[in-house]
């Protein structure tokens, strides 16, 4: 246990958002396909799993998506471009495929766990992820929620917005395992947020509901790939204990 903890720590410790990397060092793509699928297994809301992960190899394209990232060097430099994407339009096809997972999981089963699982994807999940343009529904869902929850816990997050909330968080947290699993290969990442997002999905060709999450370089960090030493707020202010 306590070798396990070290080499966590030190990979924790040793992942840093690097900005320039090294263009002559060898890649291994593989590493980012090894990666990846590490990443599918993150945990994710409602185990939806509406996410997509594009990588952008090609040398045209990494320079067109560099150059919509604002020409960052994290961007130009990198081997590898991952692009996390939300796909929300995907919800009713992925609550079919865990109803029917639930469905062949209690096989016989009529008891009220059973039940309460097939419920959870038939019923509820449409009723929180089926939305209009103008966000009506979740409008009128927010409206019965607060109703409901005067006299009971209630999840109050169920407007339009609240659910691309969900998927973004459940997206970063594959990213996360993403930047992390790239690490353990002997790799360097770093997740990007300023991109013409317009552009970006043109680039990729995404559907008009898909949205991006973050954009990933990856690389082996150049000497001078990270710009300044690691500084974090006291654990005093963030931490908190009731």
């Amino acid at each position: 246990m306590t070798e396990q903890k070290s080499a966590f720590e030190q990979l924790v410790h040793s992942r840093r958002s690097v900005r320039k990397y090294d263009a002559s060092a060898p890649f291994d793509h593989q590493a980012v396909t090894r990666s990846l699928e590490l990443a599918a297994l993150s945990p994710n809301s409602s185990n939806m799993q509406l996410w997509e992960f594009h990588r952008v190899i090609t040398e045209d394209k990494r320079a067109e998506l560099s150059r919509i990232c604002m020409g960052q060097n994290a961007a130009k430099t990198a081997n590898e471009l991952i692009v996390f994407v939300v796909t929300p339009y995907k919800w009713e096809s992925r609550a079919k495929m865990n109803a029917k997972t639930v469905r062949d999981a209690f096989e016989g089963r009529e008891d009220a766990t059973s039940k309460r699982a097939l419920k959870y994807y038939e019923k509820l999940i449409p009723f929180v992820y089926r939305n209009d343009r103008f966000g009506l529904y979740g409008m009128a869902r927010k409206v019965l929620c607060a109703f409901l929850g005067r006299n009971k816990p209630m999840m109050r997050e169920v407007s339009k917005a609240d659910v691309r909330v969900c998927l973004h968080k459940s997206s970063s947290l594959a990213a996360m395992t993403f930047m992390t699993a790239m690490r353990s290969e002997g790799y360097d990442t770093c997740p990007m947020e300023g991109f013409d997002s317009v552009r970006a999905k043109q680039l990729l060709g995404l559907q008009k509901g898909a949205e991006i999450t973050m954009i990933i370089g990856c690389g082996k960090r150049a000497e001078d790939g990270i710009y300044s030493e690691r500084h974090r707020v006291d654990n005093t202010e963030i931490m908190f204990e009731h």
